[in-house]
């Protein structure tokens, strides 16, 4: 197959990481850089989670993609279906195939809904939904809104997703909202975690302790959704600690799907052999392939263990910048090194949020002075609310933060 283009950087995905690293790159003074994306609008995901809690509304989660394209980036309106790293070519849905001297891979992850029985056809119907989806998280909204007593099961799955902490973000905001209207007392709130803890860093988990208390929401650790009749609105929990199962009939279901590289992605060499969900194979600290050192990759598709969040991204782009940059200069060292950093902003209520921050220690990582950000605080809710997205937006996408 003939190469029908050719770039000095190639990268695969427009969202968050994509459009941040070619900011970026285009500061270094990089010109030759393609961008591969078929997507025509960009979004802000990280508000799926408010306009679920009807503490936000969904359209400003939304722009143009061109808008935040970087001036003077090619952007190659194709979807990527494969990468042969031995050529150094991309092949995209369209029949091109695009070489590159450095490429970097960021489409980020997809939704396994057909991977737990009933899911796939459960979402569709009237009482189950997931803020996962930019014209699912309105349905969330008005199933909250609307519910005055019964059952709501809010779940989460095992292994690593994006924003690991949205699928107890919504239980919270929903659990507020009764409280407000006087009906918490009569719905029974269930939260499905696959942990053994609420937060894997302690003085997060302690401090979420203290919220589901309050709420009086009941908890299953080390548990997980692995079967949904939606007809019958009835939800099979598998306990992994007692090897048990348990099944829960709903009223209100709000799903997380089990999550992974996208499939194309997990056929290729890039590919980490040891791990199935199929994320690129990086060293964790330079983000570059550990087997093809002309490949990169950042943001959820990446194999580095840290939480998949935009935070994590905005740590990470930089990183890629500055060692993208180096290796097309001759460097043999590579000059930066993320050590892990993410944040998870978890609304606890309607007016309260957590900022958790830590590293691939667990270690925390705060990176307000003077603000002690281990509990819920008021002004946090302002920051996730109205800060985070003016952030995203004006300076992220933007290579200025």
């Amino acid at each position: 197959m003939v190469t029908t283009a050719h770039h000095q950087v190639l990268i695969v995905g427009g969202g968050t990481a994509g459009i941040s690293v070619a900011a970026r790159l285009k500061q270094a003074g990089i010109h030759d850089i393609g961008l591969l994306d078929p997507a025509t609008t960009h979004y802000y995901q990280p508000l799926w989670t408010l306009v679920g809690g009807g503490r936000a509304p969904v359209e400003k989660s939304a722009r143009p993609e061109r808008s935040v394209m970087p001036k003077g980036v090619t952007w190659i309106q194709e979807r990527a279906e494969d990468i042969d790293p031995d050529e150094q070519t991309v092949s995209t849905d369209r029949g091109s195939r695009i070489g590159f001297d450095r490429l970097i891979v960021c489409p980020g992850i997809q939704l396994d809904w057909h991977k737990v029985p009933g899911m796939a056809e459960g979402i569709n119907t009237p009482q189950i939904s997931s803020n996962y989806r930019h014209d699912l998280a309105p349905k969330t909204w008005e199933l909250i809104h609307t519910m005055r007593s019964g059952t709501a099961v809010f779940t989460m799955p095992s292994g690593p997703i994006k924003c690991g902490g949205a699928p107890q973000k919504i239980a919270y905001l929903a659990a507020d909202y009764w409280r407000e209207q006087g009906v918490l007392k009569d719905i029974r709130v269930v939260l499905v975690l696959p942990t053994p803890t609420m937060f894997g860093v302690p003085v997060f988990s302690e401090e979420l302790e203290r919220v589901v208390a309050r709420y009086g929401i009941e908890v299953h650790n080390s548990s997980e959704l692995v079967e949904v009749d939606p007809h019958n609105r009835r939800a099979t929990i598998a306990d992994h600690a007692t090897s048990t199962k348990d099944s829960i009939d709903f009223d209100m279901l709000h799903l997380v799907p089990p999550q992974s590289a996208p499939d194309w992605l997990k056929a290729t060499p890039l590919a980490d052999p040891a791990n199935p969900a199929g994320y690129v194979e990086i060293d964790k600290h330079t983000m570059r392939h550990v087997r093809y050192p002309n490949i990169f990759a950042l943001g959820d598709a990446g194999s580095s263990p840290n939480s998949k969040t935009g935070a994590a991204i905005r740590k990470q782009a930089p990183v890629v910048a500055q060692n993208v940059t180096a290796s097309l200069t001759g460097s043999a060292a590579l000059p930066a090194s993320y050590n892990g950093y993410s944040s998870c902003p978890i609304t606890t209520g309607r007016h309260k949020m957590l900022l958790a921050e830590f590293d691939y220690e667990g270690t925390p990582r705060p990176s307000l002075p003077v603000i002690d950000t281990t509990h819920e605080r008021r002004d946090m809710w302002y920051l996730k609310r109205y800060g985070l997205p003016y952030m995203y937006w004006n300076l992220m996408l933007r290579g200025r933060a």
